[in-house]
């Protein structure tokens, strides 16, 4: 599943107005497993984008939509290859556990 934040914070809806609210420097995008809880599931992918100072929620979004776009495709991508998986204790990318908040990518694609 894809949700428009940096999990944990905001699960649920009206994820980019919270951001704003709470003065957050940065937004994003989490991919991650499904599970029972709502937007619980483990992370597998995070990208973030900077708030600017004369963001809207839409502005917004659409900044976080981009990255969705390309961070979703990577990890079906993935998981198609069979190497994202998930495991009883979290999910694991060719063998090896992935962090609490998943991969920066970012991190990973300077």
């Amino acid at each position: 599943n894809i949700h428009p934040s940096l999990l944990p914070r905001y699960p649920g809806l009206n994820t980019h107005q919270r951001a704003l609210d709470a003065g957050d420097r940065f937004a994003g995008a989490t991919v991650h497993f499904v599970t029972r809880e709502l937007d619980g599931g483990p992370p597998v992918l995070q990208a973030r984008v900077a708030i600017e100072a004369d963001d809207t929620a839409d502005s917004l979004a659409a900044r976080v939509r981009a990255m969705e776009h390309v961070i979703y495709p990577l990890a079906a991508r993935w998981f198609i290859e069979g190497r994202l998986l998930l495991g009883a204790d979290g999910a694991y990318l060719d063998g090896d556990k992935l962090p609490a908040g998943g991969i920066d990518y970012e991190a990973q694609h300077p």
